[in-house]
């Protein structure tokens, strides 16, 4: 298990283009081609796992299975993401349409959450770049829904997110990206908007 730092950036809209020109500056090197990412998150009855995130509690985790919807070759990918006190890690393995049909009617068993049912999607276009041994992510157009359908609506905020390992001198990743860091969790606002 590898644990890694993440920090998150708010730009705005009208920002973004000047980040890019701040990356470009910056030798970054696109890691990826653009693409559409869409989320299932699941949560218990209580919402405890938001309750937790709003919180800033430790340990906590989030649920999710993860599809690449317009790749040719459509993986399905179950992951948990973890943060403790000595960072953050994410365990992911992909699994086939019967079991991911199975997780959406029967839901998911966690130790410390109980049962886990399907609760929201949340879909967003990202783009990857990396500077050194940083990656830097870039979300935007992201859009809720209810796991039953209802459309909660879209999120015009442009969320940018570092990540790098545990062993990263946490004061030059800021003094190399000095822009506004934010706690922004996309599954957070998506609930919020239920």
């Amino acid at each position: 298990m590898s644990f890694r730092i993440e920090e998150k950036l708010f730009i705005n809209q009208n920002q973004l283009v000047d980040f890019k020109d701040f990356l470009k500056k910056k030798n970054a090197t696109q890691i990826y081609n653009p693409r559409i990412i869409e989320s299932l998150y699941f949560e218990n009855l209580k919402k405890e796992m938001y309750e937790d995130s709003i919180e800033g509690l430790v340990p906590r985790k989030k649920i999710r299975v993860r599809i690449y919807p317009e790749e040719k070759e459509k993986k399905i990918f179950l992951e948990t993401k973890v943060s403790s006190v000595e960072g953050r890690h994410k365990t992911r393995r992909e699994i086939n349409e019967e079991q991911f049909n199975k997780i959406k009617e029967d839901g998911i068993f966690d130790f410390k959450y109980g049962t886990c049912k399907p609760l929201l999607y949340v879909s967003y276009k990202r783009e990857y770049f990396k500077i050194k041994d940083v990656r830097i992510s870039i979300d935007y157009k992201i859009q809720y829904n209810l796991f039953t359908g209802r459309d909660l609506g879209k999120d015009e905020n442009i969320i940018v997110e570092l990540k790098t390992s545990i062993n990263k001198n946490l004061d030059d990743l800021i003094k190399d990206f000095p822009m506004q860091r934010t706690r922004f969790s996309k599954y957070c606002n998506g609930i919020q908007k239920i």
